[in-house]
């Protein structure tokens, strides 16, 4: 664990809201499931944030009303302060596979989103940045090289830098290392959390592991299904910066039994 007390910081003060989701609810007409009723959070700048819960209790469809890409039936998606109709410039998105494009070199990969919304010549003015971006997330000297040559992680790397390009206002990580093994993913959470410290980011992750959405996160968002809805926000008083020897504490055991436990009450919550 990290012993250095000026590193650490405990219940650091909240920055402004920047993502507020209000009594948000989601029905899938064709069926009439009620995959989300009344979900309320608040997303804070520089604050990182999970969501977890059994399959079926409507995490996916979150994300996607959260990501502008479906409507809620009821309530209020505000970033920023402006209603969220659709997919939006300021709002980043990593999903499960790093999906680049095997004929695009690493920084032609990064500036592809600017390259797809303002055209070439934009791509090519936001070339610095890419590369400064790759030196961020300690892939500098990879510029060039095409995605077969790149490793699990370092894929992953890359799929970083391609969501900080645009600067978004939130990071909405869909399990982004689950098809890692778990050293990469254990070496990936910690980068992640450097690069969103380092960047400032606010952050929102969906995941099925507790000890990571622990080790990361300020605030988790336990969910239960049928209908999909907020069970309990659980705060994480954990010092930052997170070491994975943390993992190992009685409170980090502790946070994780709480989830647990209210995990498995499943659908009695």
């Amino acid at each position: 664990m990290n012993t250095e007390p000026s590193s650490e910081i405990i219940g650091a003060p909240l920055g402004a809201p920047v993502y507020e989701l209000a009594n948000v609810s989601k029905t899938y007409a064709r069926n009439r499931v009620v995959a989300l009723q009344d979900v309320n959070l608040t997303l804070h700048k520089g604050s990182f944030s999970s969501v977890i819960g059994s399959s079926g209790c409507g995490k996916s469809t979150l994300l996607k009303i959260m990501a502008g890409l479906i409507p809620p039936t009821k309530g209020r998606v505000i970033l920023q302060g402006q209603p969220v109709k659709g997919a939006r410039r300021d709002i980043g998105m990593m999903f499960q596979q790093a999906t680049l494009f095997p004929w695009k070199t690493a920084v032609e990969n990064i500036v592809l989103p600017i390259e797809i919304r303002d055209g070439k010549a934009a791509a090519m003015k936001a070339f610095d940045k890419a590369h400064d971006l790759l030196d961020v997330v300690g892939l500098k000297g990879f510029e060039n090289v095409y995605p077969n040559e790149l490793s699990g992680g370092m894929a992953q790397r890359a799929s970083i830098c391609r969501m900080l390009i645009t600067e978004p206002a939130i990071l909405l990580l869909d399990e982004p290392f689950s098809a890692l093994d778990e050293l990469s993913r254990d070496m990936m959470n910690m980068e992640l959390q450097r690069i969103c410290r380092e960047q400032d980011a606010t952050a929102f992750l969906v995941t099925h592991s507790i000890q990571e959405a622990v080790i990361l996160s300020d605030d988790i968002y336990v969910m239960k299904p049928r209908p999909g809805r907020v069970a309990e926000i659980i705060d994480v008083d954990l010092p930052r910066p997170r070491t994975l020897n943390m993992m190992t504490t009685p409170k980090f055991g502790a946070i994780v039994d709480r989830i647990r436990r209210l995990l498995d009450k499943g659908e009695d919550m």
